[in-house]
């Protein structure tokens, strides 16, 4: 699947609040997308880091669009399980999510992102999840 498809399948399918996150598909194929969250006041916290609540929609939706970019064809997984690793403050102009299905079974498919500081590099959050593939 394209950048371009996972992104309109992003607009069509994803809740409100998902969408005021800003999130653009930078890069797609079978095996990973890039997303790119910029950071804007609405999403920092105490201190002027990006929320980990944000951090972690992020991942989901990206690892979401991996999963759907894996099958080749839109689903409505479902997320079992969520977890993430907050490793450092998110600070910059953008955070940058790359996902990546680490395998899909008949019903399950499980992913793994790394997120990092678009300016610097260095990385701000991992996660990995489980979703259910209808």
């Amino acid at each position: 699947m394209t950048p371009e498809t996972l992104q309109q399948l992003l607009s069509d399918n994803f809740a409100d609040w998902v969408q005021a996150l800003d999130l653009t598909v930078q890069e797609a194929d079978a095996e990973h997308v890039l997303m790119r969250m910029p950071l804007s006041d609405h999403l920092a916290r105490v201190g002027g880091i990006v929320s980990g609540q944000a951090l972690a929609a992020l991942a989901d939706t990206t690892m979401v669009l991996a999963a759907v970019a894996h099958a080749g064809e839109f689903k409505p997984f479902a997320t079992t399980d969520l977890h993430t690793q907050f490793l450092r403050p998110g600070v910059g102009t953008a955070i940058l999510c790359r996902a990546q299905i680490v395998r899909a079974g008949k019903a399950l498919v499980f992913a793994r992102a790394e997120m990092s500081g678009e300016d610097d590099g260095k990385p701000v959050a991992s996660a990995t999840a489980t979703f259910y593939a209808p």
